[in-house]
């Protein structure tokens, strides 16, 4: 299992530097460290070497890659083209190649998101840094499996509910006809077996998402007001998806600089505006990421001996925060997020009996 760590806040080339500094402080200590951007011009001019689709090593312990959306999509669409191979007799993608596709909107973070899966899981690094957009897209990106999983969780039970799910499900006949008429290779495993992976694969990201100690994310500023305060929205927003944010990073020469007041209780340590290739000064001025990030307030708390859930959503006051119950879960809405929050068996169907917003955090009762 890999750190993960992204860094959120401050444009421009700063985040990106931080990126680079962090890859190579990680790398100093002997860890195995790939360096992930998206395909930008900026971290090629920042290394001083090309970046490419594939690993490259640039230094002792240290890759790096660039994730061009065209190139993974390409190879994505070959391992679509195995599954449907799995259920259809005669398959129809077959003669559609991934070259040909073009990128739509939203590919590119989701794909991003699978190769960062796919280096985690090839055991090959224990510190991936991913420097992307910085912004709510990363945000939204990181968020996607426990997203999805609400999509495949209410619509499959939805399926199965209904009287066509019924129908197909429990009468002997149908299943038959759908494997003529249809060209479907149809068994009972051959259409669990994708469902399961899909919901196995989500899973493994709401948990990674909610380990601090694979995933953290750090907020990175100046002391100028709009970038302060684009830092807190962030912060909060991050917890919305189930992000640890485990520190803030201020850019500045003047170390007597202070902004505790805005990010308490989290600890802010103050960099220096290094010019390109000056990696040093920054590199020592780094904290300790992963131990930051293990002591931050977690996201989320549920408390279920007192009927409790706490949600920490700092950059919020209470009018920005709305709480629903449509349906078995509860909805919380802030910012231009929304999360819908999976409760225990214990909790789960049971109506919100009082809700309060007290020191950034919303407490439900249940």
């Amino acid at each position: 299992m890999a750190l993960i760590l992204t860094f959120l806040g401050k444009g421009g080339s700063d985040r990106t530097k931080i990126a680079i500094a962090a890859a190579k402080l990680l790398a100093s200590q002997g860890k195995r460290v790939l360096l992930a951007g998206q395909a930008d011009p900026a971290m090629s001019i920042l290394l001083g070497t090309p970046v490419g689709p594939d690993p490259q090593e640039i230094a002792a312990n240290l890759q790096v890659v660039q994730f061009q959306t065209a190139v993974l999509l390409e190879r994505s669409w070959e391992e679509v083209k195995k599954l449907e191979a799995q259920y259809l007799r005669t398959p129809i993608l077959k003669d559609i190649y991934g070259q040909e596709l073009a990128v739509l909107p939203g590919m590119d973070s989701a794909l991003a998101l699978n190769a960062i899966r796919e280096y985690d899981e090839s055991g090959k690094y224990d510190a991936i840094i991913y420097d992307g957009s910085g912004d709510s897209s990363t945000l939204r990106m990181l968020g996607m499996p426990e997203s999805l999983s609400w999509y495949v969780r209410r619509f499959r039970q939805l399926f199965v509910n209904s009287d066509l799910g019924k129908t197909i499900s429990e009468s002997p006949l149908i299943q038959p006809l759908i494997s003529s008429f249809f060209n479907v290779n149809w068994t009972a495993d051959n259409f669990s077996e994708p469902t399961n992976k899909v919901n196995n694969i989500l899973d493994k990201g709401k948990a990674a998402l909610a380990d601090p100690k694979h995933i953290a994310a750090f907020l990175v500023t100046t002391n100028d007001p709009v970038e302060v305060a684009t830092s807190r929205y962030l912060w909060g927003s991050a917890q919305q998806v189930g992000l640890t944010i485990g520190g803030v990073i201020l850019v500045s020469e003047d170390t007597s600089i202070h902004l505790g007041e805005e990010f308490t209780p989290l600890p802010v340590s103050v960099v220096p505006d290094v010019k390109v290739g000056e990696w040093q000064a920054l590199v020592d001025a780094l904290p300790n990421f992963a131990a930051q990030a293990v002591q931050a307030p977690k996201p989320i708390e549920i408390d279920v001996p007192t009927r409790q859930v706490r949600l920490f959503l700092p950059g919020f006051d209470k009018k920005q925060v709305k709480l629903t119950q449509y349906g078995p879960e509860v909805t919380i809405e802030a910012g231009d997020q929304r999360r819908n929050i999976f409760l225990p068996p214990a909790l789960s169907g049971r109506p919100v009996t009082g809700a309060k917003f007290q020191n950034h955090y919303l407490i439900i009762s249940f």
